[in-house]
């Protein structure tokens, strides 16, 4: 059996708690500061302990978090073995969330890479994208962002209204329309009906909205040049064939997604997104099914959301799937959304699948390595 020195971490944002050991030995325990000079310690800690056991294996495992993979890179430029965990895949008892620590936390994460390297176990990990495309990513999540930053500023200017008992005119249109926002700047500008208080907060809301739609109009621009590019031109020019589907989906979809070819059929690519019912099953009992999983990037759900809508107004052969769905399950109309977007989803990643191949088929262009796909978004 080859020697291998194993290693669990709690990472959090200041400090890391890693529990290691060599085999079947007793763990250790040591804690570093989650900073650069800190993590280099602790990677020449474990270069030191692999010395001292006759060169064995350091495999290292820690869970995802808003920490980015920050670390797997820094463990994979030295040379060591790294293993990102999804938390969503890791059972964990009542009694372990009633007594959660760092000490336990970093414990079980070693118990799992034992497992994992002594017994062979499936290890719950997710799929790491490369640096470029993590980059990519943020142009794509930005512009996401800023639209919940516009519906949350929206949704504030209508509750300050309906504090002070102002309603629209019944002339103005639905929607935040050229009139709506006239009639809402002149509101900032009257003495009355509006306090003092009232108008210069209204017209902070909407300077800050001005503000927001004008970054919206930017990082499209930048979302644009980002779609030419060619690892994206001809995956977004098929994708965007479809209807409902529009460049930022599509955008949205494959960065997300990244390489389509880990996928090996339609089921993992809806339990990736979350899209499969939950089920509790026991014994003899029947079977139940509960509402989606909602496992894997929500923004590529959401995505999905509103392209399915768009679909089921434009496309006849959408409407009638809707409308069959929704006479099944007539006090359940979103079983029927749910159903069209994970047609959609599968589609989507045929058609980008088949587009990403043929890009890395052309001159020039390596192959895309095939990657074991997970349940849980990186």
């Amino acid at each position: 059996m080859r020697k291998c020195i194993m290693v669990g971490c709690d990472l959090h944002d200041d400090s890391m708690l890693v529990k290691f050991a060599l085999g079947r030995q007793k763990p250790q325990k040591r804690s570093f500061r989650n900073t650069r000079s800190a993590r280099g310690a602790m990677i020449e800690m474990l270069k030191r302990m692999s010395a001292n056991a006759q060169g064995a294996e350091v495999v290292f495992a820690y869970e995802a978090s808003s920490q980015g993979f920050g670390l797997y890179d820094e463990l994979s430029e030295a040379g060591l073995a790294c293993h990102v965990l999804a938390p969503t895949k890791i059972a964990r008892s009542p009694k372990h969330r009633r007594s959660k620590t760092d000490e336990r936390d970093a414990e079980r994460i070693l118990e799992l890479l034992r497992a994992h390297v002594l017994a062979g176990c499936e290890l719950p990990r997710v799929w790491i994208p490369d640096k470029q495309i993590r980059d990519e990513r943020e142009i794509v999540r930005c512009r996401l962002d800023l639209v919940e930053k516009r519906t949350a500023l929206k949704s504030q200017s209508r509750t300050l209204l309906k504090r002070n008992g102002i309603r629209k005119p019944k002339d103005i249109g639905q929607g935040w329309t050229n009139s709506y926002r006239a009639w809402l700047r002149g509101l900032a500008r009257c003495d009355a009906p509006l306090g003092y208080g009232a108008r210069m907060a209204l017209w902070s809301l909407l300077r800050q909205l001005e503000a927001i739609e004008c970054e919206m109009e930017l990082l499209d621009e930048q979302v644009q040049m980002l779609s030419l590019q060619e690892r994206y031109k001809e995956p977004v020019g098929q994708l965007t064939k479809l209807k409902g589907v529009g460049l930022l989906t599509a955008m949205v979809f494959l960065t997300e997604m990244g390489d389509l070819s880990r996928f090996s059929n339609r089921r993992q690519v809806g339990a990736y997104l979350g899209l499969v019912p939950a089920s509790n099953e026991t014994g003899e009992g029947q079977e139940r099914k509960g509402h989606i999983t909602r496992q894997g990037s929500p923004r590529v759900r959401k995505a999905l959301c509103q392209a399915t809508w768009s679909r089921v107004r434009t496309d006849k052969n959408e409407q009638l799937v809707y409308a069959r769905i929704c006479a099944k399950n007539p006090k359940h109309k979103k079983i029927a959304v749910v159903a069209i977007m994970r047609r959609l989803a599968v589609r989507m990643w045929h058609v980008g699948l088949e587009a990403q191949r043929g890009c890395a088929a052309a001159p020039g262009r390596a192959r895309p390595r095939r990657a074991q796909a997970t349940a849980t978004a990186a």
